[in-house]
């Protein structure tokens, strides 16, 4: 049966869905790029205290999205759930606003939003349960425009919250418009999304957390999480190396920073908004290794960039390449535990705390023996390796292993 792209936006789950993630990306970024700020500068944090609570606080966004997710699967519908994180997302945005404190902002970052983080892996866990009988190539789509959504918000939210609080004394009201883009997130959940009785959707055998954990962590599954997380490591290597060489080997100012990062961010969207049918022609991984070559290409020459013209004419290469990178590895991590939404989608927030660490060490890496240059080119390296590796283990059409 075929299933049209149109027909699929509009489908209830499918559209609620994205509007919610749109909002749930709202929260995000206008909250990310000023949350140091907050912390240390005006909430008086140390660095090293400050870099530990954010290192803290996404292992515990892994173990509750895993615990998130398993319970979710148990219920059979992952409405509910969806609701209870949404409120800790309310609580832990509203009382960093309400209450400016060291105490409630490390509270509320290392305990209770989190819990909240785990929103993005149960939004992609409600799209793939009602998405289940299409076929691959038109789920790699809807997740494609879905995950589109959330680039769209780094597109329009941090300038617009930087413009609103341009004369502010504080950051602290990037909070207040957070929660209030919860509230917002919560309403489309709680009053568009359809119910779903459990009995209607895929019938998932109970299994512990411990037991779930223990999945997670098998051999099969884990070599392939850790292959996904070399290649989309290469994000954040670019995101610590860009802007160091736009200031240094480059040459270029400060502005140039915002601007390239605006400019990727808008071909990230428009790319992806294509990226599905390029994919239901030539399959995912075929695209996926497409991309990770551009983005591998992107990294060697952003290393060897002398001059600004050099940043920008590697717009275009970013944007194919890093469209990509952040779409394509959510269908697959949720193949690899196909018969458990949930727990399959709690996959990317393990890859998305992975590819951070790598990142952080290939960086590291690079630094120790030569220069940021030398970070960028390593960092395609082992996204190469990673491909790689995922093309060794399972071909270019990859199969549940799980």
């Amino acid at each position: 049966m075929a299933f049209p792209i149109p027909d699929i936006y509009r489908h209830p789950t499918v559209r609620t869905s994205m509007l919610a993630i749109f909002a749930f990306g709202f929260s995000g970024a206008t909250t990310s790029p000023y949350q140091s700020v907050v912390g240390i500068k005006e909430l008086g944090l140390g660095d090293g205290a400050y870099s530990a609570i954010m290192a803290s606080a996404a292992a515990v966004n892994v173990l509750v999205s895993l615990l998130v997710g398993n319970f979710a699967d148990r219920l059979g519908e992952y409405r509910r759930m969806m609701l209870v994180v949404c409120l800790f997302g309310i609580l832990g945005y509203g009382a960093i606003y309400l209450v400016p404190t060291q105490a409630v902002f490390v509270g509320a970052a290392l305990l209770v939003l989190p819990v909240y983080g785990a929103l993005n892996s149960l939004l992609f866990a409600n799209v793939r349960a009602v998405t289940r009988d299409m076929p691959g190539e038109t789920i790699a789509e809807v997740n494609s425009g879905v995950r589109a959504m959330i680039s769209l918000s780094w597109v329009l939210v941090p300038g617009l919250t930087g413009v609103l609080l341009a004369q502010s004394s504080t950051m602290l009201p990037a909070y207040l418009f957070a929660a209030l883009a919860v509230v917002a997130c919560l309403g489309l959940i709680a009053f568009a999304m359809p119910k779903v009785k459990p009995t209607e959707m895929l019938v998932i055998n109970h299994m512990s957390y411990w037991a779930a954990l223990a999945h997670v962590m098998s051999p099969r599954i884990a070599v392939r999480v850790l292959a996904v997380a070399l290649v989309t490591g290469m994000l954040h290597v670019n995101g610590v190396v860009q802007p160091l060489i736009v200031v240094g080997p480059a040459g270029g100012k400060v502005g140039d920073i915002g601007v390239l990062v605006g400019i990727v961010a808008l071909l990230e969207v428009a790319f992806i908004l294509v990226l599905g049918r390029v994919v239901r022609r030539f399959g995912a991984m075929p695209v996926l290794a497409a991309g990770t070559g551009l983005y591998v290409l992107y990294l060697v020459l952003l290393g060897l960039s002398t001059a600004p013209w050099h940043l920008y004419a590697l717009t275009l290469i970013s944007g194919a390449g890093a469209a990509a990178l952040i779409s394509i590895p959510i269908t697959y991590l949720q193949d690899l535990i196909a018969d458990r939404p949930g727990l399959g989608s709690a996959l990317i927030s393990v890859n998305m705390f992975l590819s951070a660490g790598l990142g952080a060490l290939l960086f590291a890496l690079g630094t120790a023996v030569g220069t940021y240059s030398l970070a960028s080119i390593i960092g395609g390296a082992a996204g190469a390796i990673g491909i790689s590796l995922l093309i060794l283990l399972d071909g270019f059409h990859p199969r549940p292993v799980a």
